[in-house]
């Protein structure tokens, strides 16, 4: 019996192509809308952006005062989008983000329950420091994350698209916190990191943000535009060595594999799972979208590599007690992957 033939890699249709040129330009037209108001921060914006287009969330890392609310409030504003900011705190209940039913008067005398829409009804909902909440909370909205919908009392509801979630930690002050176990962290795409600006940078927000009023951002994009692109993501063609490519670069993370190096064993506790996968090709599938190219490339999976992996790859003590952290790991990961190449 003859072997299978290797599957072809599909084709954009000539629509298709268009649409990505589109794409393109109204992410160029994007941060420079949101550059009028964040400085630096591009390669979190891109993050933040293929994120969305690729239908996925994000977990931000940084300290208090490096604009991640105003971030993420301006990106819903160029994309006309409605925003939720639900600030988690340790006294907060699951019903508090999705809502709740309430006694009302009705008409003819009658009182009868209504549903309270919550502020996880949204487009763009930011989780501000999501670990400083009781797991029950957590859950809720993970749960919201996933499914798209939430139930309360028995009843569903159906959560607008596009959604959105940014959830946020403070890596500072970990006393009094709930953080995610590793199954709840693997649901968000990416982790993205936000550092210090540069002393450039630093100075021009404070002539930025201390004078008068910031200014209004222009409408980019709908709601219905960025589902469409979201489609338009998951059609780019991606070639057979780049999936075998994401695929043995997850394999190699997990300690008890028998594609792991010798040197990562003791280093790695756990390794990433086959989401992992998926969101290094949606991923990179977005990252080409947004670039205007009409087949992902090695080097878009190289761009999401860390922030697909970082959270999924948990580091031992004896990692830890010779300063290696995720990312160096999954950096060296990375080279021997391509050597073999």
């Amino acid at each position: 019996m003859a072997a299978p033939s290797a599957p072809v890699a599909r084709t954009l249709s000539d629509d298709d192509v268009s649409a990505i040129d589109r794409l393109r330009d109204v992410y160029g037209r994007l941060r420079k809308e949101l550059g009028r108001i964040i400085i630096g921060q591009q390669a979190v914006i891109e993050r933040l952006s293929l994120c969305l287009f690729a239908r996925g969330h994000a977990l931000l890392l940084g300290v208090p005062g490096l604009a991640k609310t105003l971030l993420i409030n301006k990106l819903a504003e160029t994309m006309s989008l409605q925003f939720s900011r639900i600030q988690f705190t340790p006294d907060l209940m699951p019903m508090d983000i999705t809502g709740t039913d309430i006694l009302q008067d009705a008409v003819g005398g009658k009182r009868e329950f209504q549903f309270v829409h919550g502020p996880v009804f949204a487009n763009i909902v930011l989780a501000d420091e999501i670990n400083r909440a009781p797991p029950k909370t957590q859950a809720a909205m993970l749960e919201a994350m996933q499914e798209q919908k939430v139930t309360v009392v028995g009843k569903t509801f159906r959560l607008p698209p596009p959604f959105f979630v940014l959830a946020t930690q403070n890596p500072v002050e970990q006393e009094g916190t709930y953080p995610l176990p590793e199954a709840q962290l693997d649901r968000f795409m990416f982790l993205i990191e936000i550092d210090y600006p540069s002393e450039d940078e630093e100075v021009l927000i404070a002539r930025t943000t201390t004078g008068d009023e910031l200014p209004t951002l222009s409408h980019v994009l709908t709601g219905e535009q960025i589902i469409e692109h979201q489609h338009l993501v998951r059609r780019v063609p991606v070639p057979d060595h780049i999936y075998s490519f994401a695929a043995r670069l997850v394999r190699k993370t997990r300690p008890k594999g028998a594609t792991a190096p010798a040197w990562l064993k003791p280093l790695v506790a756990w390794g990433a799972g086959p989401r992992a996968v998926q969101y290094l090709v949606l991923g990179a599938k977005a990252r080409a979208a947004l670039h205007g190219s009409y087949m992902v490339r090695l080097e878009d999976v190289l761009e999401v590599a860390v922030p697909v992996l970082t959270h999924r790859v948990i580091t031992t003590f004896a990692a830890q007690a010779e300063g290696l952290d995720a990312k160096q790991i999954i950096g060296r990961l990375i080279s021997e992957t391509l050597e073999e190449k």
